[in-house]
């Protein structure tokens, strides 16, 4: 079989480019159907301070140990990500393990660095072998098509059910001295169904030319990822195989650490919000924000539980302002508020306030549900605490789409 490299289709948005001291490419192995991207690799031109987030499953993915044990080096400097879609290598035993490490080994030698400075990771049908002999066969196309600049084709490659790539990017600039200088965040993300908190099927890599320390790295990218990617679901289920990639190449020189922080967290967000509005079946997004709990964690418990309702999350689909479901899932969400002083709303619009509906009028309620996204607002009234969570509509093509997701 002959390694190809299939075109890019056009978009509307053009991809940013990687940060400085990035490569990039994407190529057809075979893997999915033929003609399309579904090898992925990202390099760096010097060892790069590395950190990760996992799937907390515990039928965790075979390329998740290998990248795991590869992070648990002494320096945690990488040199290569490499995410094949089209197969998880998930539930696959002693022989997933194998074909994963093989698939590190190959690209180390085609890179003539050292294996565990590899990272990989596959997204795909579970219970599948990756077919590590169409890997290797590509894995010469992938390292001579690699280019700096644009993101596209590694963002493009590690898609499946997604019906658009994902990126995102900021610049963060201060001054040393009389000098402005700049670096670079840039993210690319693929999911929309196997996505729930924990990680939520996901992966994401987040890179950029700021000089971190990898324990620095691994601190950024978690308080990025709890705020962003701990707070979608779009089915309630944890994949396999989900991940959050970190990697800084130094090529910009240190930065602030309060605004690149910002950065990260700002680019995670954003690759998140992507990943529930390109939800499978997606029609109607949700946003759901509490205010005024006891605690942070009882907002986000509360906010979390009316987002994940599967009534209001097919009120929502059907453009429904049933928002009796949205009461009913925050009292059950098993955190005390008093129910008489309690203000729920929808686009801005009253619902039900001091103990009873409020007095909004039926089309105003039905504009608010029939939004692109239905903004909901609890207001518990019982302290400080806030939070917010995402999620979209169930739809029928949800159902569909996973009913014959492997025929």
């Amino acid at each position: 079989m002959t390694n190809a490299v299939a075109p890019l289709p056009t978009t509307a948005t053009p991809a940013p480019a990687w940060p400085r001291g990035f490569r990039s490419s994407g190529v057809a192995a075979g893997i999915k159907k033929p003609g399309l991207n579904d090898l992925a690799l990202l390099v760096t031109d010097a060892p790069a301070s590395a950190a990760a987030v996992f799937t907390r499953n515990l039928i965790a993915a075979a390329p998740i140990g290998v990248s795991r044990a590869h992070l648990g080096t002494a320096s945690r400097r990488i040199r290569a990500l490499m995410i094949n879609s089209g197969c998880a290598n998930a539930a696959t035993g002693p022989e997933g393990a194998r074909r994963a490490t093989a698939s590190c080994a190959a690209l180390a030698h085609a890179l003539d660095i050292a294996s565990d400075e590899v990272l990989v990771n596959s997204t795909g049908v579970i219970g599948v072998h990756l077919p590590i002999e169409r890997i290797e066969r590509a894995i010469p196309d992938l390292v001579r098509e690699l280019a700096d600049g644009s993101c596209e084709r590694f963002a493009r490659a590690i898609m499946t059910t997604d019906t658009r790539p994902k990126w995102a990017t900021r610049v963060v600039r201060w001054t040393d001295g009389a000098q402005e200088r700049t670096c670079t965040v840039t993210g690319v993300a693929k999911g929309a169904g196997m996505i729930h908190p924990d990680m939520a099927t996901m992966i994401c890599a987040i890179t950029t030319d700021a000089a971190v320390s990898p324990t620095d790295l691994d601190k950024m990218l978690r308080h990025a990822v709890d705020r962003s990617f701990h707070r979608i679901s779009v089915d309630g289920d944890t994949s396999t195989n989900d991940s959050v990639f970190a990697l800084a190449s130094g090529a910009a020189g240190a930065a602030p650490e309060v605004p690149l922080t910002q950065a990260i967290t700002e680019v995670a967000h954003e690759l998140a919000l992507m990943v529930v509005r390109d939800g499978e079946g997606f029609e109607r997004g949700i946003d759901v924000t509490v205010t005024g709990a006891a605690t942070p964690s009882d907002a986000l418990t509360v906010a979390k539980t009316v987002a994940m309702s599967l009534l209001v999350r097919t009120a929502v689909t059907g453009g429904d302002p049933n928002w009796g479901r949205i009461l009913a899932a925050a009292g059950r969400a098993g955190v005390a508020f008093d129910p008489k002083v309690i203000c729920v709303r929808a686009g801005g619009a009253p619902l039900f306030e001091r103990g009873a509906p409020a007095a909004t009028s039926r089309d105003v309620v039905r504009a608010a549900f029939t939004a692109s996204t239905v903004e909901i607002e609890i207001d518990l009234a019982m302290g400080s605490g806030s939070d917010r969570f995402h999620s979209c509509g169930l739809t029928s093509r949800y159902v569909e789409l996973n009913a014959d997701y492997t025929t």
